[in-house]
């Protein structure tokens, strides 16, 4: 699989449909035996065509990683949404889809995402990724995040236990 055309832009209405079908992949591959079954369906129906047709008409960035065989990734991202992780940004989410996984795709993401908060100001990064995706847990400590602290979030009717990372 090659990656020399791949790019990183802000994510278009038009993108809604696709952005959809990678949530549902990612999420399903990421999260299958860590969010229950019925939670982890809830979930993904709620993020439909037309969820994402509003997140990326939303002050938040949304940005997509886009190959020949278009959008395979996205990120969410901006100002930190509370004060457990102590950074300026945050990251809400990002995600590869599996089969172009471990081919540099998420680096580049993550580091245009950082990019762009340090033009924007926030010079520290945080993100919060769910306990036991131990997927997500290499891939923020092989970026240089140390561990900050742990917390618990409701997904879909569910209370999770979610690890925090910092970037200095």
């Amino acid at each position: 699989m090659s990656t020399s055309t791949t790019s990183i832009r802000r994510a278009r209405p038009t993108d809604a449909d696709r952005l959809s079908d990678v949530f549902e992949e990612t999420w399903r591959e990421a999260y299958r035996g860590i969010i229950p079954g019925v939670s982890l369906e809830r979930m993904i129906a709620r993020r439909s065509a037309q969820w994402w047709l509003g997140a990326a008409q939303r002050r938040r960035p949304l940005v997509v990683v886009e190959t020949r065989e278009g959008v395979v990734g996205y990120a969410v991202y901006g100002q930190a949404r509370g004060r457990g992780l102590g950074t300026a940004g945050e990251i809400d989410e990002l995600y590869i889809l599996p089969e172009h996984q471990g081919l540099g795709l998420g680096r580049r993401l993550f580091r245009a995402v950082r990019n762009d908060m340090m033009d924007h100001g926030l010079h520290t990064l945080g993100v919060w990724a769910l306990a036991g995706n131990d997927r997500a847990k290499a891939f923020y400590l092989g970026l240089g995040a140390t561990i900050v602290g742990d917390a618990s979030d409701s997904i879909a009717g569910s209370v999770l236990p979610k690890v925090g990372y910092r970037f200095a």
